[in-house]
C-alpha cells in the first residue's frame, strides 16, 4: 500500500489516489529481496542511517530525490539495451497500460488501477496499443458479414 509519494509537501497527488492495489507474486519476490539488500546496506552505513520507513530511500535512508531515481532509471535502461533518451519514470505508466490494454482487460478497470477518474485520459494519453480493438472489430464484421459459402448466425 502506499501511502505518500515524495512531492512537493510530502503528500499524494489526490485523496483518490490513496487505495490499496494487489502486487503480482513476482513484484512481492522482488521487494523481499530488496528489503533484504537494503538491511545490507543499513549494516553499512552504520550510524548514518536515518530511519525513514522508506521503500526506495536514498543510500542512507532519507528520501530519494528526483535526480538520483532518474539516474538510476537511466542505468537501467540502458542495461537493457534501450535508449535511455526515449525512457523516463513516467513511461512505465504508459507501459503498463498498455500492456494492459493488449490482453483484453477492460479500460474502466485500467482507469481504475492507474488512478484516473474515467477512461479518457487512460485512452487518449496512456493506451499506445489499440490491436485489441481492431481485432475485435474485425471479428465482429465477419459475424455480420460472413464470407461466401458461410452463413450469418442466427439473430
Amino acid at each position: 500500500m502506499v501511502w505518500r509519494s515524495v512531492r512537493a509537501g510530502g503528500e499524494i497527488k489526490t485523496k483518490k489516489s490513496r487505495r490499496i492495489l494487489a502486487l503480482p507474486q513476482r513484484c512481492v519476490d522482488v521487494l523481499r529481496e530488496h528489503r533484504e539488500d537494503q538491511e545490507q546496506i543499513r549494516e553499512k552505513v552504520g550510524d548514518k542511517w536515518q530511519d525513514n520507513d522508506l521503500v526506495f530511500p536514498s543510500r542512507t535512508g532519507t528520501p530519494a530525490d528526483a535526480s538520483h531515481i532518474r539516474r538510476s532509471f537511466r542505468k537501467v535502461t540502458e542495461a537493457a539495451g534501450l535508449n535511455p533518451a526515449h525512457w523516463t519514470p513516467r513511461e512505465l505508466r504508459h507501459s503498463f497500460v498498455s500492456l494492459l490494454s493488449d490482453p483484453g482487460v477492460p479500460v474502466e478497470q485500467t482507469s481504475r488501477l492507474v488512478g484516473h477518474s474515467g477512461t479518457t485520459t487512460t485512452e487518449t494519453v496512456y493506451r499506445k496499443q489499440i490491436r485489441p480493438v481492431i481485432i475485435d472489430g474485425a471479428e465482429v464484421m465477419d459475424r455480420l458479414f460472413p464470407s461466401p459459402g458461410e452463413t450469418a448466425p442466427d439473430a
